[in-house]
């Protein structure tokens, strides 16, 4: 399969909890390529992958596939609380920075900084 096919396939596999970006698929891919365990053939315009012998082994003696253990145990309601927490920072961010002052843009990083300090001291139980 393509690139794009396989980032698909890992999504779906992980039941959505895993979604790698092509900036790491695709050199991972000619990484691959360059060690000998996938080669590569260009149809219809794009570069279609498959495993070698010698990929074929590596991946069989490996550990189990990573998208195995995406996802188990995770609370979705909470994971998409997060992200729509996260999503809502984000766009408040982009806000002040496409509309705000120099000082509200420096007073904007200094809330982000501290917020993820904060993070962090949670994960230490500390207040």
């Amino acid at each position: 399969m393509h690139g794009y096919e396989m980032i698909q396939e890992i999504g779906e596999r992980s039941g959505g909890t895993w979604r790698p970006s092509p900036g790491s698929v695709y050199p991972t891919l000619q990484l691959l390529e360059d060690e000998g365990l996938i080669s590569s053939v260009s149809e219809g315009g794009k570069k279609l992958f498959t495993l070698t012998e010698e990929g074929r082994a590596e991946a069989e003696a490996g550990p189990r596939a990573p998208w195995e253990e995406a996802g188990r145990g995770l609370d979705w309601e909470v994971a998409q609380e997060i992200r729509q927490a996260g999503v809502g920072v984000m766009e408040a961010l982009a806000q002040v920075w496409k509309t705000g002052t120099k000082e509200q843009r420096t007073k904007a990083l200094a809330v982000v900084g501290d917020a993820r300090k904060k993070l962090y001291l949670i994960l230490a139980d500390q207040d």
